[in-house]
């Protein structure tokens, strides 16, 4: 074999090889339901703790000294109706100082798509810019702006396709949390009666769902109230701090939407 040839299989073989490595780094998959982020990378052992309100901010005082003391960051989805409210003030500016994630929950927390049909919309696509929109302008109140909250979770955590592309048309991405553990039901009271899950079940739900899973809460969009109806004394976010352990003693981090998505 001539010395140019070999020269040339060697070039070809270096690129291969950086081509290789460079997919390596940069391939992520993440997996969607109706056009919205649903799960980040199940090759990462990172979980983003997600937490919403329309009003209630009875958990905050709990949440964010849990927050503080695992030194984690958490991403706060709150409605206009939320960020309006002047109960929410001081909460806001200390969870924006402290550098948590705060974003968009539908400005007055609309439903935009029937339970029973889920591709029959109940708004126009004016109406929900103009919901989203006003959302936005509450957070900017705040110096919260559409670059520092790219990703937007929906009311209710329910939509479809077409609020999915809606949301892109604005340059924002839509996120839910992840399916299988039961933890969003921790908004249920026990006047509900079959719908309604304590918290120890919900806790115990969440463990079993990592232990028994081949990816465990892998890339996970964890989902707790940042307050429930009074009615419910059982508070989820109460065990928070004794999940965060356990699943930190099991090798997880806890990080932002915007890393686990990055």
């Amino acid at each position: 074999m001539n010395k140019k040839l070999i020269i040339i299989i060697g070039a070809c073989m270096l690129m291969s090889a950086c081509n290789c490595s460079q997919k390596k780094e940069t391939t992520k998959e993440f997996e969607y339901i109706h056009g919205g982020i649903v799960r980040g990378d199940k090759s990462e052992r990172k979980i983003a703790l997600v937490f919403t309100s329309d009003g209630h901010a009875d958990g905050y005082e709990t949440i964010s000294a849990t927050l503080n003391r695992h030194n984690a960051k958490g991403s706060f989805f709150f409605t206009g109706n939320a960020y309006r409210m002047t109960i929410f003030k001081p909460v806001i500016t200390e969870l924006k100082h402290n550098g948590h994630y705060l974003g968009a929950h539908s400005d007055k927390h609309l439903l935009y798509c029937a339970w029973e049909k889920r591709d029959s919309l109940l708004v126009t696509k004016n109406e929900y810019i103009d919901d989203l929109e006003n959302n936005y302008i509450e957070m900017q109140k705040f110096g919260i702006t559409k670059a520092d909250a790219p990703y937007y979770l929906p009311a209710y955590e329910y939509y479809n396709d077409t609020i999915s592309e809606w949301t892109k048309q604005l340059g924002l991405q839509l996120v839910n949390f992840t399916g299988g553990t039961g933890s969003n039901a921790d908004y249920t009271v026990p006047s509900m009666g079959e719908k309604y899950r304590d918290s120890k079940t919900i806790y115990d739900n969440i463990l079993k769902y990592e232990n028994e899973k081949p990816d465990g809460l892998n890339g996970f969009i964890l989902l707790i109230h940042f307050g429930v109806d009074a009615e419910r004394t059982d508070k989820l976010y109460n065990l928070l701090d004794s999940l965060m352990t356990n699943l930190e003693h099991k090798g997880y981090t806890f990080v932002t939407i915007t890393e686990l998505l990055k």
